[in-house]
């Protein structure tokens, strides 16, 4: 498969062809979803939630996020992975922006990095698109600024916000990020704003007019339970499987049953005269040592 860069990806759109992406948070997972040719891998700071048992994304650190995407790094080599940028590690300045988007891709080996905001993170997106590192904005529903939104709700409705996340966009692309992600957006404006831009969109929650599609992999394997946004489709219930595999483990060992004759080492163990000895308490002979000259 042939390795996917921010050139083969423009094409993609210039061609209108769909690109895939996920989240992933670990080597293994990645190794998987690269061999099924997946386009992009997001390590997003949704780990928080996903992989640390957190409300929500606020309290993810810039060495976790490095900690996780160096992970995954290594187990791709065709994806495009993309590292986000957490809270608080970009906000303050272009200066604070700069200097944290190079940590990650130094320290991940990363292709890029995304950040949350639109027409207010210009001059961050600037700044790191001007140092050579690839930048993915993320526009509508921004999980990091969820309490100023009043919850994890529905962005661009009715004519003004539509303006708005349309202005976000332009802005974005004009500040030189090379894709953007669109979350929780209604699906016409989706459509148009991914018509009107150059640049790359990534769908979540926006409708089928994006020009790619991202999915926490954890919601599509179905392994979050009942907690199920109304955009994600469980294209397996991993979960199930996995809970019924841990319900047979545990009866099996509480009943003898594993590990069997098949997944023991018999051939390795000492004689029954060796074993009764020490049984008895004898000592073996002690080894004699040699030097060499």
């Amino acid at each position: 498969m042939k390795q996917n860069t921010v050139v083969t990806l423009a094409a993609m759109k210039a061609r209108g062809e769909k690109i895939s992406q996920l989240t992933c948070y670990d080597y293994t997972t990645a190794r998987l979803m690269d061999q099924a040719g997946i386009n992009m891998i997001l390590v997003g700071d949704s780990l928080g939630m996903t992989m640390q048992g957190y409300a929500d994304t606020l309290p993810v650190t810039l060495e976790e996020m490095i900690i996780y995407g160096r992970s995954v790094a290594r187990g791709c080599r065709q994806a495009f992975v993309v590292v986000d940028m957490p809270f608080m590690t970009y906000q303050i300045s272009p200066q604070q922006a700069l200097e944290n988007a190079g940590r990650l891709m130094k320290e991940t080996g990363a292709d890029a990095v995304k950040l949350e905001g639109g027409q207010g993170m210009c001059e961050q997106i600037r700044a790191i698109t001007g140092a050579g590192i690839p930048v993915c904005a993320h526009i509508g529903m921004t999980p990091q600024s969820h309490h100023a939104f009043g919850g994890f709700k529905v962005q661009g409705k009715g004519e003004d916000g539509a303006a708005r996340l349309l202005a976000d966009a332009l802005a974005v692309q004009e500040a030189g990020a090379f894709a953007v992600v669109l979350e929780c957006v209604p699906p016409k404006l989706a459509a148009l704003v991914t018509e009107k831009l150059d640049i790359i969109t990534i769908g979540i929650g926006a409708g089928a007019g994006c020009d790619g599609q991202v999915l926490v992999y954890q919601d599509m394997l179905g392994m979050n339970g009942e907690h199920v946004p109304k955009f994600v489709q469980c294209f397996a219930q991993l979960g199930q499987v996995m809970t019924e595999a841990f319900q047979t483990y545990d009866s099996q060992v509480k009943e003898g049953a594993f590990p069997s004759p098949q997944q023991t080492y018999a051939k390795s163990d000492c004689s029954d005269d060796a074993l009764a000895r020490l049984a008895q308490g004898e000592q073996a002979a002690p080894l004699r040592l040699y030097s060499v000259l």
